[in-house]
């Protein structure tokens, strides 16, 4: 099996100088250097004479016969590099290299074949990654009930704090408006009274004001905290990669209880 660096040597000959993609419709000049056909016809229109892009050596036109060879190279290295990407994305085992494809439900992880089969997970309950990512979906489902429903019980505590302290303001201005208007057509002597029972009010109102507006602010920190866990269970839910499903959903499921 041919190792990394000769397989990048081997798809850097099938790569067109021009573009610097895989060839398509490799033409070879007379000069042996291989491009794209569509990539030297637009090289020569933008010149007043054919030359080689890399060599700078002149030629009379473009040739009409296609290397296949090299274009039959060049799908191969384009397969390879697909089937390289390909594996790079999928989830390796630590220890053996191999693709994570089991659940042990055990230890909440994922493991390959080979660590099923091992001493360490042998006797353990160890299932497909479909069906587990089955199994949380329908946890994370649970869990995403809750929390929309903690969000409605924290918005509703919230408006009524709200309310409360509206009307605690709406009866504050009223008695002091009846008060003021009282006390206006008290004797002049009375005025101090009047000042001294307004502040009291005032200060009545603040204080009440204060609590409500510190549970107010419990109340948010709360709903910011449940809004941003919701969206992460949102956001796992649309994960297409069971096994990154998995791997993020363990840690979640755990933080969330």
């Amino acid at each position: 099996m041919p190792s990394k660096a000769q397989s990048e040597n081997w798809s850097d000959e099938t790569i067109c100088s021009i573009c610097l993609e895989f060839f398509t419709d490799p033409v070879s000049l007379e000069c042996g250097h291989n491009f794209c056909r569509h990539c030297i016809t637009r090289c020569c229109e933008t010149n007043s004479v054919n030359c080689c892009p890399e060599c700078r050596h002149e030629f009379p036109g473009i040739p009409s016969a296609i290397n296949w060879a090299l274009a039959s190279l060049a799908e191969k290295a384009q397969k390879l590099k697909h089937s390289q990407t390909e594996k790079k994305s999928k989830l390796l085992c630590e220890e053996h290299e191999e693709e994570l494809k089991l659940f042990c439900d055990t230890d909440k992880k994922l493991i390959c074949v080979i660590c099923r089969d091992s001493r360490e997970h042998k006797s353990h309950n160890c299932i497909p990654i479909k069906e587990a990512v089955e199994i949380y979906k329908d946890q994370m489902k649970s869990t995403f009930i809750s929390l929309s429903k903690k969000i409605s019980e924290f918005q509703e505590m919230e408006l009524q704090q709200k309310q409360t302290i509206s009307k605690i303001k709406k009866q504050s201005r009223y008695l002091q408006t009846r008060v003021a208007s009282e006390f206006a057509e008290v004797h002049k002597v009375l005025t101090d009274k009047e000042h001294s029972l307004i502040k009291g009010l005032k200060e009545e109102e603040m204080k009440f004001v204060s609590i409500m507006e510190r549970n107010i602010k419990y109340i948010q920190d709360k709903l910011i905290s449940i809004q941003g866990k919701l969206a992460n269970v949102r956001k796992q839910m649309k994960q297409k990669d069971g096994a990154i499903f998995l791997k993020v959903s363990v840690q979640m499921h755990s933080s969330i209880r």
